[in-house]
């Protein structure tokens, strides 16, 4: 339980410093006052204030924020102020500030994958038969446990993703495999078949199979710093892609919101990754990362994108959004936030008493 408490603290205590950083940075850049930089809410524990900000460590570690002069329409400021001011700044540069939480997030996650994959390269599943299930087409054909597939109709075959998606491509028609067994090189020729499978959201679909298993084989294969750069690209878009698309799944009904999981899971999470080794400790960081960034950018009133879509009417409208509307929007951003957090730690807790 210790490990779980400290590798929570020091996971989200780096993820909220990069998001706030992120704000407090460009708010400076763009010429805002900041006023307090803080991590976590409540209660002040330490503070020291350089300049005219005090940076602080608060009580309840479950986020962070900064305060800037004039954030609040109705602030009242005195003219000497009015050049640092949020509200006196130009939509855009205000749109910055408030995007650039979310954007460190990301960046923070390429960074983690690229320093990874630059100096470790990246691991890959080979094509190498591990078992064959029997009166499958794989058994038809002649394949055997150990067998390394090469290529697929003339496709160079590297990896089991491109074994995969070769035989899902085919649409059922005939493949001829160049097939490595032991020293000898061999070609079978197999008939993909159609088989019901499950989606990664749990979701019944059919796909084209050939009735085989992996070995479990692994490969690390060397990237250069340009590989490297653009590995980190596709990780971060394909996690960003999948966080979405659970999104809309679950607003649709079709993957149950009870796989959501909260501070509790998370602490839990991070306890395992610390014990599993560094390595996957910072993978879990860039993957929480990722998904800090996304979720604030979420149109709700309190978070980032509800602030962006604030200042999205303002652009389209070219007046500021009245306070009136804004103080109403702010109060039910808080309620549904109270009301997602009581459900994502009542989820932690039923699956604790579950096990």
């Amino acid at each position: 339980m210790s490990t779980d408490i400290i590798s929570f603290v020091v996971v989200l205590g780096i993820l909220i410093f990069v998001h706030e950083f992120g704000h407090f940075i460009v708010a400076k850049l763009v010429g805002v006052g900041v006023e307090k930089f803080s991590l976590g809410f409540g209660p002040k524990i330490v503070g020291k204030k350089i300049g005219m900000t005090e940076y602080l460590i608060s009580a309840i570690p479950l986020g962070g924020y900064i305060k800037m002069v004039g954030e609040s329409p109705n602030a009242e400021i005195s003219e000497d102020e009015k050049e640092i001011s949020f509200s006196e700044k130009s939509v855009g540069r205000r749109m910055l500030i408030v995007a650039a939480g979310p954007v460190f997030n990301l960046v923070l996650a390429i960074l983690i994958f690229f320093a990874f994959f630059s100096t470790s390269g990246v691991p890959v599943l080979l094509p190498e038969i591990g078992t064959i299930q029997e009166g499958r087409p794989a058994e038809k054909a002649g394949l055997q446990p150990n067998d390394l597939i090469a290529s697929i109709n003339g496709a160079p075959v590297e990896s089991w993703e491109d074994m995969a998606d070769l035989i899902k491509e085919s649409e059922g028609a005939p493949l001829g495999l160049e097939v490595h067994r032991e020293k000898e090189i061999v070609y079978l020729d197999i008939l993909p078949e159609i088989a019901p499978s499950q989606n990664l959201f749990g979701e019944e679909i059919n796909r084209y199979v050939v009735g085989v298993t992996p070995s479990g084989r692994v490969m690390v294969k060397d990237l250069n710093l340009f590989q490297a750069f653009g590995e980190s690209l596709f990780r971060t878009w394909e996690i960003s892609r999948l966080t979405f698309l659970s999104i809309a799944k679950m607003i649709q009904g079709k993957v149950s919101a009870k796989t959501i999981g909260g501070p509790i899971m998370i602490a839990q999470m991070a306890g395992q990754q610390a014990k599993a080794g560094a390595a996957s400790l910072i993978f879990f960081v860039a993957f929480l990362s990722i998904q800090l960034g996304l979720l604030n950018l979420l149109p709700i009133p309190v978070l980032d994108g509800g602030h962006l879509a604030f200042f999205l009417v303002e652009v389209i409208t070219r007046r500021p959004v009245s306070a009136k509307i804004r103080e109403h929007a702010q109060r039910a951003g808080v309620f549904l936030l109270g009301l997602m957090m009581t459900y994502v730690i009542y989820n932690d807790l039923m699956r604790i008493f579950a096990e």
